[in-house]
């Protein structure tokens, strides 16, 4: 009975937060429409974009063209290099651009990548500081469609939407649509002044927030997640330009998407331990009250709705099998009744549940695509997802709980 009761409450919560953002979407689709088009501009900001790289030999090349590709004045953009004492051919690679007047190539002992971080913020006099991480690529527009944003002087970042890049297999097919979901929920959060994360891809910071709170720290391997509470906690506005679009290599193994997804959900538990007196505080807003505490319990909830679900079923195949042992396998024709149907109230918001998540991925994809694409992905992000998303969190719970300290590598 408990168990059914915890039931109906994660499947509540679940679907409150998809009508949720729902009826959100629709209360700002036309301001998104319209939101911060580009414009003329004879006053451009200088920036600075630190790349941190350990090992990317295979991408920083493609990482580094991709900026130099950027529709922004030559003299005002410059690349900051940091390689964080790579082992592979990375600095070697990298020598091709040593005449280049707009990179600079620095190298350091390995120290962790909020380390690189913040050797390029030490090392740059710019207006505006940006990072990108060396497996990913931004759009030529990106930087552009960002700028409008900082004409609010209450905004002090602005995070892109990102995309996956060149999907090839059903792993990397399912992750664009989570991505795709993750570029609408976080349009959403802009709104809602919640935003959480200032993604290694492509954030673009105003330079005095690194002198009024500080610059990076370790924060449990998730730096740009710190970073976001840590603006929040101070009342600083971070905002979302879903123009500007950055693509990013993706895990295409279940293996190395487990590591991701962990050390991602470890990260976040650590944080939100850490920055706990963020809950339930009115002068944190939505955030405190309504998206960090669903955060978490959605973790629990996930684990707890799967595991039940395994349960249920393997003690329906148990019984299947104590059947068949006990009046043999039955080859009469099956008729089908209304009768059978199972009609339990959790079973209705469930299924309404499983509607409202269609609805809303349909409107992501919608959002970051600029229309509506239905594909075989769709169907691995909706029936392969769940699956396999529990096993991450789980893990990240279970190193949360017994304080294990999870590695980058």
């Amino acid at each position: 009975m408990i168990s059914s009761y915890i039931i109906y409450v994660f499947l509540f919560l679940s679907l409150y937060f998809e009508v949720f953002l729902v009826i959100t979407y629709l209360e700002k689709r036309k301001t998104i429409k319209t939101e911060y088009i580009i414009r003329k501009n004879d006053k451009w900001p200088s920036v600075d974009i630190v790349v941190p790289c350990f090992n990317e030999s295979n991408t920083i090349i493609a990482t580094i063209e991709s900026l130099l590709r950027l529709d922004y004045p030559k003299d005002k953009l410059k690349i900051i290099v940091v390689d964080d004492g790579s082992i592979d051919n990375s600095l070697k690679t990298l020598k091709i651009f040593d005449t280049n007047p707009q990179i600079k190539i620095h190298h350091k002992e390995n120290g962790g990548k909020y380390t690189a971080l913040n050797f390029g913020i030490e090392n740059s006099k710019a207006d505006l500081i940006g990072c990108l991480d060396a497996d990913s690529f931004v759009d030529k527009d990106a930087l552009k469609n960002m700028l409008p944003y900082f004409e609010n002087q209450k905004i002090m970042a602005v995070v892109p939407s990102i995309k996956v890049y060149d999907p090839k297999n059903v792993l990397q097919k399912m992750q664009r649509v989570e991505y795709s979901w993750g570029i609408f929920v976080r349009k959403i959060l802009t709104y809602l002044n919640a935003l959480h994360v200032t993604p290694g891809p492509f954030t673009i910071f105003r330079r005095k927030i690194f002198g009024d709170i500080g610059k990076y720290k370790h924060a449990h391997h998730t730096e740009d997640l710190e970073m976001a509470l840590r603006m929040q906690k101070h009342n600083y506005k971070i905002a979302n330009s879903h123009r500007s679009i950055v693509y990013t290599v993706t895990p295409n193994t279940v293996k190395t998407l487990y590591k991701q997804r962990r050390r991602w959900t470890y990260g976040f538990l650590r944080n939100a331990i850490d920055y706990k007196f963020l809950f339930f505080k009115k002068q944190y807003g939505n955030l405190s009250f309504f998206i960090l505490p669903f955060a978490v319990t959605s973790i629990f909830s996930a684990i707890y709705l799967a595991t039940n679900f395994i349960i249920l079923n393997v003690n329906s195949i148990f019984e299947q099998i104590a059947k068949i042992k006990l009046v043999g396998i039955s080859f009469t024709k099956i008729h089908f009744d209304f009768f059978y149907i199972n009609t339990s109230l959790a079973t209705i918001i469930a299924v309404i549940s499983i509607l409202a998540s269609i609805t809303l991925v349909l409107i992501s994809i919608k959002l970051s695509e600029g229309k509506l694409k239905l594909k075989a992905e769709l169907l691995y992000f909706l029936f392969l997802y769940p699956i396999i998303a529990p096993l991450w969190l789980f893990g990240a719970v279970f190193n949360t709980i017994f304080s294990n300290t999870i590695t980058w590598r």
